[in-house]
């Protein structure tokens, strides 16, 4: 998977494409972080609309929030993914799972609706 990050006045925003595996999703959750960290900002959009597959075993998913912690992902950041509608189910589990562990993180098919999330 394949990103480009542009900064916001409140938040960063992420646009992925390509194929989303566990690695280069770990990958992506590092650079995060450190663009957070230089810049300050604890809120973040991630636009996952061009990707091509999306892979990655439901222990993958499951392992996700002990992987942000130990990357050291910064507390109280809130998280907005924008998906296809074809990757649902993926995303809902990994929403599920983030959210059990602290985070906050939203999926949307609209990106609209997860910037009004994000910025409120």
């Amino acid at each position: 998977m394949e990103w480009k990050f542009t900064i916001h006045k409140n938040y960063i925003e992420i646009s992925t494409n390509g194929i989303a595996d566990k690695d280069s999703s770990i990958a992506m959750a590092k650079a995060i972080t450190g663009e957070m960290r230089k810049n300050k900002i604890k809120k973040v959009l991630i636009d996952h609309g061009n990707l091509d597959t999306v892979t990655g075993s439901v222990l993958d998913i499951y392992e996700r929030p002990k992987i942000f912690n130990i990357i050291g992902a910064i507390l109280g950041i809130r998280i907005a993914e924008v998906i296809k509608p074809e990757h649902l189910e993926h995303f809902k589990f990994l929403e599920t799972v983030c959210v059990n562990q602290g985070f906050q993180l939203q999926i949307f098919i609209e990106r609209d609706q997860a910037i009004q999330w994000l910025l409120s």
